[in-house]
């Protein structure tokens, strides 16, 4: 019965997990700390647009969870405490891996790198989340402030 319980908490564990979603990347999201600040505008016209993607930021969540799955799982496959250990170490490596790679591919994002000539005649590339549709020739604005850079259109 202990194990049924284990089994259910690890199982909504990982879904859990899989519902987290990290925050937006794209031109339009911004984090609580940029809001109200100055950001400076410098306009410009897309010379170039080419999809990327955008790798996840490993929280080590996916590996936690899969990891105490597989050993839950793991341990109800052996006969006797030695067989029932080896289970669940082996199903702890195991699921730590899948639950680590589940957790970088649901996390990853579609990206796109901009590449803008500037007004001054500067040419520019910033890499966001892909929000919007940008095509060669359209007029974009840049939007600075800090490290943070952003494309929208005008």
């Amino acid at each position: 019965m202990n194990r049924i319980r284990l089994t259910s908490i690890a199982v909504a564990a990982v879904v859990g997990v899989s519902g987290c979603a990290a925050p937006g990347l794209g031109g339009g999201n911004y984090s609580r700390a940029q809001v109200r600040g100055e950001q400076s505008v410098r306009l410009g016209v897309v010379e170039g647009v080419r999809d990327v993607v955008i790798d996840a930021r490993d929280t080590g969540t996916g590996t936690l969870a899969g990891a105490a799955l597989g050993g839950v799982a793991g341990s109800t496959l052996g006969r006797g405490d030695k067989a029932g250990a080896a289970g669940a170490i082996a199903g702890a490596v195991v699921g730590g891996l899948i639950g680590s790679a589940v957790e970088k591919s649901s996390n990853d994002r579609r990206g796109i790198e901009v590449t803008i000539r500037l007004e001054g005649g500067n040419l520019i590339a910033i890499t966001q989340e892909k929000d919007e549709e940008f095509r060669v020739g359209d007029r974009v604005r840049v939007l600075s402030s800090g490290r943070t850079s952003r494309v929208t259109h005008l």
